[in-house]
């Protein structure tokens, strides 16, 4: 009998965990890999699997593709590796159990940037692989991201007429990652094609449960659960589940009775959990009929209106002027907010802050920003990837919304490594790219995991951009997909090479956002050739670094040469540009003070000009 007519009048009791078996025996590198260096070791919990009850077992083949394999240098052994796991187990198997073939998700609220393109060709590999050893089935499991399971159940449904299961996976009980519910999504995967839908990972049984309970018989296909054992436990450096397996007998019953007649397990399950579930089925036919209880939509209630212009806006309109003036690394900020205010007073758009640029520690521009927003001064705050996790991101998000702090530069940030605290680490739950989409998910009212904020945020996103390098082709498609997740407008690194300008302008000009073009007075040729060979991403011509060189031996010369140098920078990014990023150095603020007014000046005569 086939596996979906097994499913048509009885319930089918699937396998459990395997990484988790494997974690708890100590390994901790690619858990696919082990089909070829250690295939008795997943035989035997195939087979495990097998002795408690399940009919259904799932190729030890979760991350077997060539992005995931790629993270230990396995990306060659596609084949050998999803191979070998089908072949173990048959071997398990000796035709009692059904043959599934997993493949598992890419994206999710990691840091991964893989385009469609790469992922579809990625899967098609792994399920060309697995169908041609002739598997039972499929099952696309621990889906985050809701377009890509639909991308590749589109290619699998192509492809083959085998079952195919398709399990998502939730970070909130009922809701999706994008906000979806989850019955309207097994809804579209129901008339996309999938023979069996449900849920997997993340949620143990009492959540998966109630979550199930606004869900409503599939119109063709069959429901699916697969639940953790439990929320883990951390102790020690290790991750573990508490669960006991018995209560997964009791808990099995109640999955029935919300329409489910596949069960197993995901995370924290073993086979003694499966054992439970399986007597916990006994005697049981599968529902026929089900009441679904009816979910009150929660709905943005509010969605702040702006009160003010925004920079990108103000760029339109305007020649603008940002001036980064960064917070002090101790506790005496009485010269900060005197140059805080002096630059106010000579006329600058925003003041903007940096997050503890390289990986040095300051105090909280957070703090400074509401400072300075109660100085009638509007901040824009660099918010970095390297010192949060997804879930301090997710905070500091709705804490700068709550402050009304309106205006953020998302970037990567500089790595840990290259700061004054060497043993700390890097977080990097998400990219620039990714933060930038999820900011732009929050101004849709919607938190990282899909469920509603109750407000709209309303955040403008600057992205940071670096023009100085070779390729600036290259690099200017790269800044083509900070905009595509959603940056409204651009903040350069500095420049201190003329020609760049116009060389900016003209691979930008398809760009319909504005751009701030970094400009960093020098203050010292000891300033020039550290920036010039030590700092990432600055370059400096050799005729920069030939005049700061030349007046190297007095101080006032070096500053007043500096000074010239960057007017006639200035002059040159006036041509192409709006928008000007002006970056203190050291506190200089009188430096920015006297490039200020040149720029207001600047600005006046062109627009003198253009009216005779």
């Amino acid at each position: 009998m086939k596996l979906l007519e097994k499913l048509k009048n009885n319930m089918v009791i699937a396998d459990g965990a395997m990484g988790t078996i494997l974690y708890s025996h100590g390994v901790d590198r690619s858990f696919d890999a082990l089909n070829m260096t250690h295939p008795e070791q997943i035989q035997h919990i195939h087979e495990a699997y097998i002795h408690a009850g399940s009919e259904v077992i799932q190729t030890n083949t979760y991350g077997a593709n060539y992005i995931k394999l790629a993270r230990y240098g396995l990306e060659e052994q596609v084949k050998q590796i999803n191979q070998s796991a089908v072949r173990i187990a048959k071997r398990a198997s000796k035709g009692k159990s059904y043959i599934i073939g997993n493949i598992g998700g890419i994206h999710g609220g990691k840091n991964h940037v893989e385009s469609p393109e790469e992922i579809k060709r990625s899967f098609r590999e792994q399920l060309y692989c697995l169908l041609l050893e002739g598997v039972d089935g499929l099952v696309l499991e621990t889906y985050y991201d809701f377009t890509e399971l639909q991308m590749v159940l589109a290619i699998a449904r192509e492809e083959t007429d085998l079952p195919i299961i398709t399990n998502v996976s939730m970070h909130e009980p009922g809701i999706l990652e994008n906000g979806m519910r989850l019955q309207e999504a097994l809804k579209v995967l129901d008339s996309s094609g999938a023979d069996v839908v449900g849920v997997n990972c993340r949620l143990g049984p009492a959540q998966m449960i109630a979550s199930l309970e606004s869900v409503a018989l599939p119109n063709t296909a069959y429901l699916a659960a697969y639940p953790n054992a439990s929320l883990p436990a951390y102790r020690d450096g290790v991750l573990f589940y508490e669960n006991e397996p018995d209560y997964f007998k009791a808990c099995a019953k109640d999955f029935r009775d919300q329409g489910v007649r596949l069960i197993g397990g995901c995370c924290g399950t073993t086979p003694e959990h499966i054992r439970a579930i399986s007597e916990g089925l006994k005697g049981l036919a599968p529902l026929q009929r089900k009441d679904v209880k009816q979910i009150e939509e929660i709905q943005v209630l509010k969605e702040r209106t702006p009160t003010e212009t925004s920079i990108a806006e103000l760029a339109k309109e305007r020649p603008t002027i940002i001036v980064e003036l960064d917070a002090p690394k101790h506790l005496d900020t009485n010269e900060y907010f005197k140059g805080a205010e002096a630059l106010q007073a000579a006329g600058i758009d925003a003041i903007t802050l940096a997050d503890n640029s390289l990986a040095t520690p300051r105090i909280s521009n957070v703090a400074i920003a509401v400072k300075l927003q109660q100085m009638g001064i509007k901040p824009l705050v660099h918010l970095t990837c390297r010192d949060r996790n997804l879930i301090g991101l997710q905070a500091h998000l709705m804490g700068l919304h709550t402050l009304g702090i309106t205006e953020i530069l998302a970037i990567t940030g500089d790595p840990t490594k290259i700061g004054n605290f060497p043993g700390a680490t890097s977080v990097f739950d998400v990219n620039s790219f990714k933060l930038i989409e999820l900011i732009k998910k929050g101004n849709q009212g919607v938190s990282f995991s899909g469920q509603s904020l109750r407000e709209k945020m309303s955040f403008s996103v600057a992205a940071a951009f670096n023009p100085n390098v070779a390729n600036m082709e290259r690099a200017v498609q790269r800044l083509d997909k900070k905009l595509a997740h959603g940056a409204d407008y651009i903040l350069t690194q500095p420049i201190y090479e003329k020609s760049v300008f116009r060389t900016l302008s003209g691979a930008t000009k398809h760009l319909n956002v504005p751009i701030f073009v970094g400009i960093m007075p020098l203050t010292s040729s000891r300033n020039a050739e550290f920036l010039h060979n030590e700092v990432p991403g600055i370059k400096l011509p050799d005729d920069v670094r030939a005049r700061m060189k030349q007046v190297s031996d007095d101080a006032a010369a070096s500053i007043e040469e500096s000074i010239q140098i960057t007017k006639q920078l200035i002059d040159e990014a006036l041509v192409y540009f709006n928008g000007v990023y002006l970056i203190t150095p050291f506190l200089r603020y009188d430096m920015m003070i006297e490039l200020v007014h040149y720029i207001h000046e600047r600005t006046k005569q062109k627009a003198f000009k253009q009216l005779v």
